[in-house]
């Protein structure tokens, strides 16, 4: 018996929709790249630009990067640790909440995960200027620390609940087996579940990092001394005004992105996300 998704004509419906949602992801990302190397002639200032430009230059970002080095060199700097920073906070404590979760029934853990869901629904502008007082009492305000521990209110719950899918997907034998062979709790924790939640907690980090990548209301009140990138590349095009410039900000916010996403592009896959474990 053929499944549906083996049938010849649902495959083709399915290539088509897949090839279409590559094109309108794609489409903006090309016209990005296109206003940031192509010549203005080309580009900004034709009346019908063309698909395909001709000439291309780097003026965009030499004017753009102009008496910024320093300034870019920092704020690139402290977005890099700060995302770190929230990923790495995301996964550590996601998977210990994750994994008490897990063991609940169904119906509690979803209960909870909603809960948590529920803070994310509070404006981040009514959370962040209390908290940028408790910051300044406490010495991290304008920090990449103070920043990080900011975003994660809105990070930890998307974390908990892709970590927590993927502790379900485990099969309980596993772990029980472990237990029967002499592995202690802690043991049985860190040797076999956690090898085989890898990919979800990659998964999770990731889209733990990108979140926090190109935050940008917490950054513009927790951190307005030393700005993060989407920031300062805030402030350079509402300035300027100069939508080459800030094509090729855009941009250098975008390739850390990208390439990321190519190194775990392997465990963002559906099946992966549940840890590749079946039946």
């Amino acid at each position: 018996m053929v499944s549906e998704y083996n049938n010849p004509r649902n495959r083709k419906f399915y290539f088509i929709i897949a090839i279409i949602f590559v094109i309108v992801t794609l489409i903006p990302m090309y016209v990005l790249i296109i206003i940031a190397f192509a010549v203005p002639s080309q580009t900004v200032a034709a009346y019908y630009p063309p698909l395909f430009p001709s000439q291309f230059t780097l003026s965009n970002f030499i004017g753009a990067f102009s008496g910024y080095s320093s300034i870019l060199q920092a704020a690139f700097i402290k977005s890099l640790i700060t995302a770190t920073i929230v990923g790495a906070l995301a996964v550590a404590l996601g998977f210990h909440a994750s994994y008490g979760l897990s063991k609940m029934s169904n119906r509690m853990s979803a209960l909870i995960i909603s809960v948590l869901f529920f803070s994310t629904m509070i404006p981040s502008l009514t959370i962040a200027i209390p908290i940028s007082v408790s910051f300044l009492k406490l010495g991290l305000y304008d920090s990449a620390l103070g920043l990080a521990l900011a975003q994660e209110l809105v990070v930890l719950p998307m974390t908990v609940f892709m970590i927590t899918g993927t502790l379900q997907s485990l099969p309980k034998q596993l772990e029980l087996q472990a237990r029967v062979d002499g592995a202690g709790f802690m043991q049985s924790l860190y040797t076999v579940i956690l090898p085989l939640a890898k990919p979800g907690i990659f998964a999770a980090f990731l889209l733990s990092w990108m979140m926090s990548w190109d935050e940008f209301t917490f950054a513009v009140i927790l951190s307005p001394v030393h700005p993060t990138l989407p920031i300062l590349i805030y402030i350079d095009s509402t300035a300027r005004g100069n939508i080459l410039f800030a094509s090729a900000f855009a941009l250098l916010v975008t390739i850390p992105v990208i390439i990321i996403t190519l190194v775990l592009s392997k465990f963002i896959k559906g099946n992966y996300l549940t840890s590749g474990v079946t039946g």
